[in-house]
């Protein structure tokens, strides 16, 4: 099969989404630039942001830990946008950049268990870990596919999906913790969907590298 025909790899709704939004992210991209921040700075700073999110999240204060989580979203897509502006992109701040992604789910998964082991609620810290499970390993199988020379993206629930669910979540709790409750099962669910759909994508590439 020549270049021409050959399946590319489904796109994830992360990837639709900076392409959708590329016309606010690089003129945001631009003046971050000019103002002599860096793309690692960028990164770091998203991180932070979550950390106190999150760190509001274990204290029972979700909606300002969801408002918080809820912005530091853009920035995790501002690092990307200025790396490439400066014709900087490469593999180690990609690298940079994903590490500092599952820091960043994890903590936050960290300050939901806190809160609701302070809660004695047993079960939604179980629902929590599971999420925070299927979230990890959705990334790791794509990392370990690629190093193998396999990458895959396919899935029900990639990261920014993940985001999408959980952050307007955390701010409605508000009202009702329940829907920051039925929020967790459907990441826990469809995340370990997601990873089981990646583990049979990467082995269905080996059986056509090895046919």
């Amino acid at each position: 099969m020549d270049n021409a025909t050959e399946k590319k790899p489904p796109q994830t709704f992360t990837d639709r989404m900076r392409v959708y939004f590329k016309g606010i992210l690089d003129p945001l991209g631009r003046f971050l630039n000019r103002l002599g921040l860096t793309p690692n700075s960028m990164t770091l700073l998203g991180l932070a942001g979550n950390v106190a999110g999150a760190l509001l999240l274990a204290r029972g204060e979700m909606l300002w830990g969801g408002i918080l989580i809820l912005l530091m979203g853009p920035v995790d897509g501002l690092d990307g946008t200025m790396a490439r502006l400066r014709g900087t992109a490469g593999q180690f701040g990609a690298f940079v950049d994903s590490v500092s992604d599952r820091y960043s789910e994890l903590v936050i998964f960290a300050g939901l268990i806190y809160y609701y082991s302070q809660q004695g609620d047993s079960q939604t810290m179980l629902v929590v870990y599971a999420a925070a499970a299927g979230s990890v390993l959705v990334s790791y199988i794509r990392s370990r596919g690629q190093s193998l020379g396999w990458d895959t993206k396919v899935g029900i629930l990639t990261r920014m999906e993940r985001y999408l669910i959980l952050a307007p979540a955390l701010i409605l709790s508000t009202w009702s913790g329940f829907i920051l409750v039925i929020a967790i099962w459907i990441i826990a669910i469809f995340s370990n969907i997601t990873a089981i759909q990646r583990i049979i994508d990467v082995r269905r590439q080996a059986r056509l590298a090895a046919n």
